[in-house]
Formats: structure tokens, C-alpha cells, sequence
């Protein structure tokens, strides 16, 4: 950005999902003068978000959009789009003409965790201590008041995670519902 007249007036205007990934150079002072932080969508805005990214696609009777913008918290529209993009090629791939529910929770889950790490094998003692220590995880979020109830449990091995991850939506229940993925 170097080698503009400083009498000419240049507006220049960048956006990112990723602020920590860019290059230092771009943030030093005179660069970008103003900073302005756009918060994720809330459930209502993931909802618009999804009727939209989702217009063109044929869904089956069991998509409950709501549903899938709850589970689909702290994730930015461009996730969100590439959700509705996945969940669609989740259907094209076992060769259905409609997505369903479970094609939309696989692809916030691979958006969430990332891939399937199948070079990292788990033995019998290791997938046992990795179930208990999650189960922890679990039982540690059920019984901490206030806190989103455990939707999910998996100990398969994805790409930012050593082991497992407990998955939260955002539901108002009484009771804590968790399946196990082995």
C-alpha cells in the first residue's frame, strides 16, 4: 500500500472470517485506519442466512432449518453457505434428489471438528480412556448450571483435535441427551 500520493484520497476495504491469520504487515499503523468487528450471526441471523443459502436446494419433509441454525452456533455466513453446500453433496454422494436433516448435522460436524483423521487408529485401551475422558466432558457440562447441554460425544480423531470433542447446541431442556460414537 505503499506509494500513494498522500493527497489522493484511497479508500480501501478488505474483510475477513480469519483476522488471525493475516500478515502482520497488513495491521501497521497508516495501513487500515479503522477496525470494525462484525459479530456472528445470533440464531435468528444463521436462520435468515440458511433460508437463503438454501433456496435453490430441495430438502427432504425432516429439515427443520431452526434446528440446524442451533446447532450451527459461533459459525460465521460463509460457514453457514458452505453447510448448505455440503449437506447438498452429502446427498448428490449416496444419490438422493433431496437433502436431509442428517446430511445438514454431518456437515456442520465436519465444518466443526474438520475431517476424519483415518492414519490415527485408536487401540481398545486408548478409545477406552479417550470415551471416559469425554464422558467427563459430558457429565461436567450437565451438571455446570448455564451451561449448553451436550448434544453429541465423538472420539473419532479430526484435524485440530488430539482426540475427541463434545458437540453443545443451543436447546432450552431439562435433560442432557448423549450418544456415543465409537
Amino acid at each position: 500500500m505503499d506509494g500513494f500520493d498522500s493527497r489522493t484520497g484511497v479508500i480501501i476495504i478488505a474483510a475477513t472470517n480469519r483476522p488471525e491469520i493475516l500478515d502482520p504487515a497488513l495491521l501497521r499503523p497508516g495501513r487500515f485506519d479503522r477496525q470494525v468487528l462484525i459479530d456472528k450471526p445470533d440464531l435468528e441471523g444463521r436462520l435468515a442466512i440458511l433460508k437463503i443459502h438454501t433456496k435453490q436446494i430441495k430438502m427432504g419433509d425432516d429439515v427443520d432449518l431452526r434446528k440446524i441454525a442451533q446447532s450451527a452456533a459461533g459459525l460465521a455466513g460463509a460457514d453457514l453457505a458452505n453447510i448448505a453446500n455440503e449437506a447438498a453433496l452429502m446427498a448428490v454422494r449416496q444419490d438422493r434428489k433431496v437433502v436431509l436433516h442428517e446430511d445438514f448435522e454431518e456437515a456442520i460436524e465436519k465444518s466443526v471438528a474438520g475431517l476424519e483423521r483415518k492414519s490415527r487408529l485408536l487401540n481398545d485401551k486408548e478409545r477406552e480412556r479417550v470415551a471416559y475422558h469425554e464422558t467427563g466432558h459430558a457429565l461436567t457440562a450437565f451438571m455446570t448450571e448455564g451451561a449448553e447441554p451436550v448434544s453429541k460425544i465423538s472420539i473419532v480423531h479430526v484435524d485440530w483435535e488430539p482426540w475427541g470433542i463434545p458437540c453443545s447446541i443451543r436447546l432450552k431442556t431439562d435433560s442432557c441427551s448423549v450418544r456415543m460414537n465409537f
